[in-house]
């Protein structure tokens, strides 16, 4: 069994599923019902993507695993998700810059996983990308949108800087996987910098200037609020085990 690999495609499916776990707990509490909508449908993009990388993943294992197991029966020091991910929402404009942030790390990723020597992992992010490209844009937008809007939604755009911006590094750091799986990261961080500087500038927001960053999430090393997300998703599962739709 080729364990890096199964590794990194457990990294890229627990990202999505946490990050589309995290959106879809907007769903009937969006501001208005058509970013209601968006916003679910992102998060149903998200764990598609999720869905997709766990089959994969269970292939890979050869161990009797699969989608539901990965994503159900797994404790919070199996996950592989970077940190940002699990953040709370807080408001809506925290939960719109941790979607840029996210999105603006995953679009080059996946344009640099296009070319995956690895035939299906390939085909799972050039259907994704269609997806992304939409994340991105849409949370761009957004990001922009709130940083030039009133005093007091520029306010929260600062705020919600200051509590995510330690998570970011963590999305463009080189690990001991992306090297044995050759992942260019540094394109992928000037990317994703670009990117994010330059929707910042459009909004008027400032990086803070702590640039102390926390990583871990990779490792299994999680924040206190991955443990209530899998408390309230695997409930079900781990209630009754083996349950069927």
């Amino acid at each position: 069994m080729p364990v890096s690999l199964l590794n990194y495609i457990l990294h890229l499916a627990d990202n999505a599923l946490i990050m589309g776990h995290r959106n879809s707990e907007w769903t009937g509490h969006g501001p208005i019902l058509e970013q209601d909508i968006a916003l679910s449908n992102i998060a149903l993009d998200l764990i598609g993507q999720s869905r997709y990388l766990y089959q994969f993943a269970a292939e890979l294992s050869g161990n009797g695993a699969t989608e539901d197991s990965l994503a159900y029966l797994r404790g919070p020091e199996d996950y592989k998700n970077c940190l940002i991910t699990e953040q709370d929402n807080g408001h809506w404009g925290k939960t719109v810059l941790r979607q840029f942030f996210f999105s603006a790390y995953q679009y080059p990723l996946y344009q640099q996983q296009l070319n995956n020597k690895n035939a299906q992992l390939a085909a799972i992010v050039e259907k994704s990308l269609k997806e992304v490209t939409y994340h991105l844009r849409w949370s761009s937008e957004w990001v922009i949108r709130l940083g030039q809007g009133t005093e007091e939604s520029s306010q929260k755009m600062r705020d919600a800087i200051n509590d995510l911006w330690k998570y970011t590094g963590e999305l463009i750091t080189e690990t001991d996987l992306d090297k044995q799986l050759g992942i260019n990261v540094s394109i992928i961080a000037e990317h994703w910098k670009s990117r994010v500087n330059d929707i910042l500038n459009q909004a008027g927001i400032i990086v803070p200037d702590d640039k102390r960053m926390i990583v871990g999430g990779r490792l299994g090393i999680h924040t206190e609020h991955l443990q209530n997300i899998l408390n309230d998703m695997q409930y079900m599962q781990r209630t009754y085990p083996g349950m069927e739709w």
